[in-house]
């Protein structure tokens, strides 16, 4: 699934030039992550948003946000909010700073350890080009 290169830019400006802040793609959208902590993403033309349990139900309230319901059911703490609530930077900037709100409020992560890759293993008789 494509997503909204207009939105994905409007959330990049929304942030502003933030040296925490990176980017993966995942979900077949894009995923911002602030300080190693998914915070907000793109995933069609909707706003993916992680405001945690305590903020959750009175975010909800808000026009235009609804349960993340990405695998079927609905994610605790995971709001999606429509493209017409997002159609603006300065929209855009609200629910953002909702998810950074959040988001601050949990502890660094540590550098994931790099695993040294594992070389294959060779099972069975050697061929002949190998010998």
């Amino acid at each position: 699934m494509a997503y909204s290169e207009a939105l994905a830019d409007r959330v990049r400006r929304a942030l502003g030039p933030d040296k925490r802040v990176t980017e993966i793609k995942m979900f077949g959208g894009l995923c911002l992550m602030v300080r190693g902590h998914m915070t907000c993403g793109v995933i069609g033309d909707e706003l993916m948003l992680r405001v945690g349990r305590e903020l959750y139900d009175d975010t909800l309230k808000r026009k235009h946000a609804r349960p993340m319901d990405f695998t079927g059911k609905p994610m605790p703490g995971m709001i999606y909010v429509s493209s017409d609530g997002c159609a603006t930077t300065r929209d855009v900037k609200r629910w953002v700073d909702r998810a950074l709100e959040f988001t601050e409020t949990l502890p660094p992560k540590k550098p994931a350890k790099r695993r040294k890759p594992r070389l294959p293993v060779s099972r069975g008789k050697v061929s002949a080009a190998r010998k």
